[in-house]
Protein backbone atom coordinates (compact mmCIF):
# COMPACT_ATOMS: atom_id res chain seq x y z
CA UNK A 1 0.00 0.00 0.00
CA UNK A 2 1.26 3.71 -0.86
CA UNK A 3 1.86 6.10 1.93
CA UNK A 4 -0.92 8.01 0.43
CA UNK A 5 -3.73 5.19 0.15
CA UNK A 6 -6.82 5.61 2.56
CA UNK A 7 -7.42 2.42 4.98
CA UNK A 8 -10.60 1.34 3.92
CA UNK A 9 -13.16 2.15 6.49
CA UNK A 10 -14.70 -1.17 8.11
CA UNK A 11 -17.41 -2.38 7.53
CA UNK A 12 -20.29 -4.26 10.07
CA UNK A 13 -19.09 -7.44 9.16
CA UNK A 14 -15.48 -6.11 10.35
CA UNK A 15 -16.93 -5.08 13.20
CA UNK A 16 -18.50 -8.83 14.17
CA UNK A 17 -14.99 -10.18 13.36
CA UNK A 18 -13.33 -8.27 16.22
CA UNK A 19 -15.43 -9.67 18.65
CA UNK A 20 -12.65 -11.37 20.92
CA UNK A 21 -10.30 -9.36 19.27
CA UNK A 22 -8.52 -6.10 19.79
CA UNK A 23 -11.07 -3.51 21.58
CA UNK A 24 -13.06 -1.48 19.56
CA UNK A 25 -12.54 2.27 19.96
CA UNK A 26 -15.48 4.41 19.07
CA UNK A 27 -16.71 8.07 19.92
CA UNK A 28 -19.92 10.04 18.91
CA UNK A 29 -19.58 13.02 16.20
CA UNK A 30 -22.02 15.53 15.55
CA UNK A 31 -20.05 18.14 13.16
CA UNK A 32 -17.64 17.86 10.26
CA UNK A 33 -14.13 19.26 12.21
CA UNK A 34 -14.76 16.74 15.24
CA UNK A 35 -15.61 13.85 12.65
CA UNK A 36 -12.34 14.95 10.80
CA UNK A 37 -9.95 14.41 14.40
CA UNK A 38 -11.36 11.39 15.42
CA UNK A 39 -11.38 9.99 11.82
CA UNK A 40 -7.99 8.07 12.09
CA UNK A 41 -8.31 7.23 15.79
CA UNK A 42 -11.31 5.01 16.20
CA UNK A 43 -12.88 2.33 14.20
CA UNK A 44 -16.25 3.72 14.17
CA UNK A 45 -18.24 7.12 14.66
CA UNK A 46 -21.49 7.20 16.07
CA UNK A 47 -23.58 9.72 14.99
CA UNK A 48 -25.73 10.01 18.48
CA UNK A 49 -29.39 11.31 19.36
CA UNK A 50 -27.42 13.05 22.48
CA UNK A 51 -26.61 15.88 20.06
CA UNK A 52 -30.41 17.19 20.90
CA UNK A 53 -29.18 17.19 24.60
CA UNK A 54 -25.35 18.19 23.97
CA UNK A 55 -25.55 20.38 20.62
CA UNK A 56 -29.17 21.88 21.34
CA UNK A 57 -30.26 22.10 25.14
CA UNK A 58 -32.78 19.81 24.40
CA UNK A 59 -34.12 18.10 28.11
CA UNK A 60 -33.66 14.45 26.48
CA UNK A 61 -33.10 12.83 23.56
CA UNK A 62 -36.83 11.77 23.02
CA UNK A 63 -37.24 15.53 21.32
CA UNK A 64 -34.19 14.56 18.41
CA UNK A 65 -36.31 14.36 14.72
CA UNK A 66 -35.59 12.42 11.62
CA UNK A 67 -34.11 15.94 10.40
CA UNK A 68 -31.75 16.69 12.83
CA UNK A 69 -30.28 13.19 12.72
CA UNK A 70 -30.30 13.60 8.77
CA UNK A 71 -28.07 17.15 9.47
CA UNK A 72 -25.88 15.88 11.53
CA UNK A 73 -25.12 12.63 10.00
CA UNK A 74 -24.49 14.42 6.21
CA UNK A 75 -22.13 16.34 8.86
CA UNK A 76 -20.00 14.23 9.73
CA UNK A 77 -19.84 12.07 6.61
CA UNK A 78 -17.51 14.96 4.98
CA UNK A 79 -15.42 14.17 7.94
CA UNK A 80 -15.04 10.57 7.93
CA UNK A 81 -12.33 8.74 5.29
CA UNK A 82 -11.50 5.72 7.47
CA UNK A 83 -13.91 5.04 9.78
CA UNK A 84 -17.50 3.65 9.62
CA UNK A 85 -20.67 5.86 10.47
CA UNK A 86 -23.49 4.46 12.22
CA UNK A 87 -26.62 6.77 12.95
CA UNK A 88 -28.89 6.51 15.67
CA UNK A 89 -32.36 6.02 14.87
CA UNK A 90 -34.16 8.64 16.98
CA UNK A 91 -37.29 8.36 19.43
CA UNK A 92 -40.36 8.17 17.15
CA UNK A 93 -38.75 6.66 13.87
CA UNK A 94 -38.97 2.52 14.43
CA UNK A 95 -40.69 1.37 17.44
CA UNK A 96 -44.42 1.24 15.31
CA UNK A 97 -43.81 -1.51 13.41
CA UNK A 98 -40.99 -3.56 11.26
CA UNK A 99 -42.02 -1.59 8.56
CA UNK A 100 -41.62 1.91 9.68
CA UNK A 101 -38.57 1.22 10.95
CA UNK A 102 -37.24 -0.14 7.82
CA UNK A 103 -38.89 3.02 5.64
CA UNK A 104 -36.84 5.74 8.33
CA UNK A 105 -33.93 3.52 7.90
CA UNK A 106 -33.42 3.62 4.39
CA UNK A 107 -33.98 7.35 4.94
CA UNK A 108 -30.83 7.83 6.87
CA UNK A 109 -28.60 5.51 5.15
CA UNK A 110 -29.86 7.07 1.96
CA UNK A 111 -29.36 10.27 3.23
CA UNK A 112 -26.33 9.95 5.04
CA UNK A 113 -24.32 7.33 3.54
CA UNK A 114 -24.10 5.56 6.97
CA UNK A 115 -23.09 2.33 7.10
CA UNK A 116 -25.48 0.93 9.75
CA UNK A 117 -28.06 2.19 11.85
CA UNK A 118 -28.51 1.90 15.54
CA UNK A 119 -31.62 0.96 17.79
CA UNK A 120 -32.37 0.71 21.34
CA UNK A 121 -34.23 -2.33 23.00
CA UNK A 122 -33.53 -5.99 23.09
CA UNK A 123 -36.18 -8.74 23.44
CA UNK A 124 -39.17 -6.44 22.04
CA UNK A 125 -37.04 -4.87 19.24
CA UNK A 126 -36.04 -8.85 17.85
CA UNK A 127 -38.35 -8.89 15.00
CA UNK A 128 -37.44 -5.42 14.02
CA UNK A 129 -34.01 -5.91 13.76
CA UNK A 130 -34.35 -9.40 11.77
CA UNK A 131 -36.40 -7.57 9.34
CA UNK A 132 -33.80 -5.09 8.77
CA UNK A 133 -31.32 -7.14 8.38
CA UNK A 134 -32.87 -9.46 6.27
CA UNK A 135 -33.79 -6.11 3.71
CA UNK A 136 -29.80 -5.13 3.74
CA UNK A 137 -29.85 -2.51 6.71
CA UNK A 138 -26.59 -3.48 9.21
CA UNK A 139 -28.25 -2.55 12.76
CA UNK A 140 -26.29 -2.22 16.31
CA UNK A 141 -28.49 -2.70 19.16
CA UNK A 142 -28.60 -1.17 22.08
CA UNK A 143 -29.66 -2.53 25.68
CA UNK A 144 -29.49 -1.48 29.64
CA UNK A 145 -30.17 2.05 29.84
CA UNK A 146 -31.94 3.07 27.01
CA UNK A 147 -32.15 6.68 27.04
CA UNK A 148 -35.20 7.27 24.41
CA UNK A 149 -36.84 5.14 27.43
CA UNK A 150 -35.85 7.41 30.44
CA UNK A 151 -39.57 8.23 30.93
CA UNK A 152 -40.70 4.41 31.39
CA UNK A 153 -37.30 3.55 33.37
CA UNK A 154 -37.93 6.47 35.79
CA UNK A 155 -34.66 8.60 34.91
CA UNK A 156 -30.88 7.45 34.07
CA UNK A 157 -30.62 4.85 36.99
CA UNK A 158 -27.85 1.56 36.61
CA UNK A 159 -29.80 -1.05 34.69
CA UNK A 160 -29.94 -5.41 35.73
CA UNK A 161 -29.04 -5.35 38.79
CA UNK A 162 -30.31 -9.11 40.74
CA UNK A 163 -32.98 -10.28 39.23
CA UNK A 164 -33.32 -7.62 36.71
CA UNK A 165 -29.66 -8.77 34.93
CA UNK A 166 -31.56 -12.25 33.92
CA UNK A 167 -33.52 -9.78 32.01
CA UNK A 168 -31.10 -7.50 30.23
CA UNK A 169 -29.15 -11.28 29.63
CA UNK A 170 -32.12 -12.09 27.78
CA UNK A 171 -32.10 -8.90 25.64
CA UNK A 172 -28.56 -8.78 24.30
CA UNK A 173 -29.25 -12.63 23.37
CA UNK A 174 -32.32 -11.24 21.59
CA UNK A 175 -30.46 -8.92 19.35
CA UNK A 176 -27.76 -10.89 18.58
CA UNK A 177 -29.81 -13.92 17.72
CA UNK A 178 -31.84 -11.23 15.44
CA UNK A 179 -28.85 -10.45 13.44
CA UNK A 180 -27.87 -7.34 15.01
CA UNK A 181 -24.02 -6.96 14.57
CA UNK A 182 -22.73 -5.85 17.80
CA UNK A 183 -24.75 -4.35 20.60
CA UNK A 184 -23.57 -1.34 23.12
CA UNK A 185 -24.29 -2.06 26.60
CA UNK A 186 -25.02 0.99 28.50
CA UNK A 187 -24.78 1.81 32.37
CA UNK A 188 -25.10 -2.15 33.57
CA UNK A 189 -22.46 -3.44 36.57
CA UNK A 190 -19.17 -4.87 35.42
CA UNK A 191 -20.06 -8.25 36.28
CA UNK A 192 -23.23 -8.62 34.22
CA UNK A 193 -21.46 -7.23 31.27
CA UNK A 194 -18.71 -9.49 31.73
CA UNK A 195 -21.18 -12.07 31.72
CA UNK A 196 -22.88 -10.85 28.59
CA UNK A 197 -19.38 -10.26 26.41
CA UNK A 198 -18.59 -13.90 27.35
CA UNK A 199 -21.94 -15.58 26.50
CA UNK A 200 -23.47 -13.55 23.27
CA UNK A 201 -21.32 -14.34 20.32
CA UNK A 202 -21.69 -10.68 18.96
CA UNK A 203 -18.96 -7.45 19.99
CA UNK A 204 -20.24 -5.84 23.33
CA UNK A 205 -19.44 -1.83 23.16
CA UNK A 206 -19.14 -0.10 26.86
CA UNK A 207 -20.61 3.16 28.12
CA UNK A 208 -20.96 2.58 31.72
CA UNK A 209 -20.23 -1.00 31.64
CA UNK A 210 -16.58 -2.65 31.64
CA UNK A 211 -13.36 -2.47 30.32
CA UNK A 212 -13.72 -6.14 29.44
CA UNK A 213 -16.53 -5.61 27.07
CA UNK A 214 -15.35 -5.71 22.91
CA UNK A 215 -15.29 -1.83 22.79
CA UNK A 216 -15.84 1.39 24.15
CA UNK A 217 -17.91 4.65 23.27
CA UNK A 218 -18.04 7.84 24.63
CA UNK A 219 -19.91 10.79 24.30
CA UNK A 220 -17.23 13.13 22.96
CA UNK A 221 -18.35 16.24 24.37
CA UNK A 222 -18.38 14.32 27.71
CA UNK A 223 -14.93 13.06 27.31
CA UNK A 224 -13.66 16.40 26.33
CA UNK A 225 -14.68 18.36 28.92
CA UNK A 226 -16.87 20.42 26.43
CA UNK A 227 -19.99 19.28 27.86
CA UNK A 228 -19.97 20.15 31.73
CA UNK A 229 -23.86 20.55 32.52
CA UNK A 230 -23.51 17.04 34.41
CA UNK A 231 -20.93 14.50 34.73
CA UNK A 232 -21.89 10.58 34.84
CA UNK A 233 -19.56 7.97 36.92
CA UNK A 234 -18.81 6.77 33.87
CA UNK A 235 -17.19 9.51 31.99
CA UNK A 236 -13.47 10.07 32.03
CA UNK A 237 -12.50 13.09 30.98
CA UNK A 238 -9.12 13.36 29.20
CA UNK A 239 -8.96 16.80 28.52
CA UNK A 240 -10.44 19.91 30.30
CA UNK A 241 -11.31 21.85 27.04
CA UNK A 242 -14.55 23.24 28.47
CA UNK A 243 -12.39 25.11 30.90
CA UNK A 244 -9.57 26.72 28.45
CA UNK A 245 -12.54 27.80 26.13
CA UNK A 246 -13.62 29.53 29.03
CA UNK A 247 -10.33 30.86 29.90
CA UNK A 248 -9.70 32.10 26.32
CA UNK A 249 -13.20 33.76 25.76
CA UNK A 250 -12.54 35.43 29.40
CA UNK A 251 -9.10 36.60 27.99
CA UNK A 252 -10.72 37.98 24.10
CA UNK A 253 -13.35 39.63 25.96
CA UNK A 254 -10.86 41.49 28.27
CA UNK A 255 -8.60 42.26 25.28
CA UNK A 256 -11.58 44.15 23.28
CA UNK A 257 -12.72 46.63 26.35
CA UNK A 258 -9.04 47.44 26.95
CA UNK A 259 -8.82 47.71 22.92
CA UNK A 260 -6.05 45.63 22.84
CA UNK A 261 -7.48 43.22 20.12
CA UNK A 262 -7.19 44.14 17.26
CA UNK A 263 -3.93 45.08 17.31
CA UNK A 264 -1.35 45.94 14.61
CA UNK A 265 -0.75 42.89 13.06
CA UNK A 266 -4.79 41.94 13.03
CA UNK A 267 -5.56 45.09 10.50
CA UNK A 268 -4.98 46.59 7.21
CA UNK A 269 -3.35 50.04 5.96
CA UNK A 270 -5.39 52.31 3.67
CA UNK A 271 -2.56 50.98 0.83
CA UNK A 272 -1.83 47.80 -0.81
CA UNK A 273 1.21 46.67 -0.50
CA UNK A 274 1.30 46.97 -4.61
CA UNK A 275 0.14 50.95 -4.01
CA UNK A 276 3.49 51.34 -1.77
CA UNK A 277 5.80 49.65 -3.83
Amino acid sequence: MSATAKKRAPMPEDILARKGGEPLVSLTAYTTPMAQIMDPHVDFVLVGDSVGMVLHGLASTVEVTMEMMILHGKAVARGLSSAMMVIDMPFGSYEESPQQAFRNAAILMKETGAGAVKLEGGVGMAETIRFLVARGIPVMAHVGLTPQSINTLGGYKVQGRGDAGDALMRDAQAVADAGAFSVVLEKVPEGLANRVTAQVAIPTIGIGASAGCDGQILVVDDMLGLFTAFKAKFVKRFATLGEDADAAIAEYARAVKAREFPGPEHVFGDAAPEARK
